[in-house]
C-alpha cells in the first residue's frame, strides 16, 4: 500500500508510481520502459530501495519461471556492495544494477510463488486447528511414532517416500539394501 505522503523522483515523478512502472515493465518484459524507471529511481538516490524491489521481483514475478534467477540477483547485489565499498570513481557499481534489471526483464516469468503466498496463507487460516498430522509423518523420528513401535523399516517405506523423485544412479539399489538392513534391525 502506498504511503499517504508523496515522494518525488529527481525529475518530479511520484516515487511510488515510478516504482510500480519499473516492476510492471519488468513483468511485461518491456526493456526500454523498465530501464528508464530503474535509472530514474537510481538517480533519485534510492539505490537501497531499488535492490529491495529487484530481490522481491526475482521471487514475485520470475519465481519458478527461472528458479535460479534469485541466486544470480543475490550475486549481483554482492558485487554491487563490493564495488560500492571499493569507492571507485568510474561508477562501476551501476553495472550489477543494470545486469540485475536486464536479467529480470529477460527471464521467463511465473507469478506462482506470489499466488502461492496468497492462497496458502489464507488456506492456513481456514485449516488451523482442524488439520491432523498425517500418519506417514509419525515415524521413528517422533515421540508418537516411537510409542507406536515404528522403526527404520516404517521410515523407509512411508516417511522417506518421494513422489516427484529424480533418482540418481544407484539410488534404488541403495534403498533396497537399506530396507533389508532395516527389516533385520526391526526384527531384533
Amino acid at each position: 500500500m502506498a504511503a499517504n505522503y508523496q515522494i518525488k523522483t529527481i525529475n518530479g515523478y511520484d516515487f511510488f508510481e515510478a516504482s510500480s512502472a519499473f516492476q510492471k515493465a519488468i513483468r511485461r518484459g518491456e526493456e526500454d520502459e523498465a530501464m528508464f524507471w530503474m535509472v530514474e529511481i537510481h538517480k533519485s538516490g534510492y539505490a537501497k530501495y531499488l535492490w529491495k524491489r529487484i530481490i522481491i521481483i526475482a521471487s514475485e514475478d520470475v519465481g519458478l519461471g527461472d528458479p535460479d534467477v534469485i541466486v544470480r540477483i543475490m550475486a549481483l547485489k554482492q558485487s554491487y556492495d563490493y564495488l560500492v565499498k571499493e569507492q571507485n570513481t568510474h561508477n562501476a557499481e551501476i553495472l550489477p544494477f543494470i545486469q540485475a534489471a536486464l536479467t529480470l526483464i529477460r527471464a521467463k516469468k511465473s507469478r506462482f510463488v506470489d499466488l502461492s503466498y496468497a492462497v496458502y496463507w489464507r488456506k492456513h487460516s481456514d485449516q488451523s486447528g482442524i488439520k491432523s498430522i498425517p500418519d506417514y509423518a509419525l515415524d521413528c523420528h517422533t515421540r508418537k511414532g516411537k510409542k507406536m513401535g515404528r522403526g527404520d523399516l516404517h521410515f523407509y517405506e512411508e516417511g522417506a517416500v518421494i513422489n516427484n523423485a529424480k533418482l540418481v544412479e544407484r539410488e534404488v539399489e541403495f534403498l533396497k539394501i537399506e530396507i533389508e538392513y532395516s527389516k533385520k534391525a526391526d526384527s531384533r
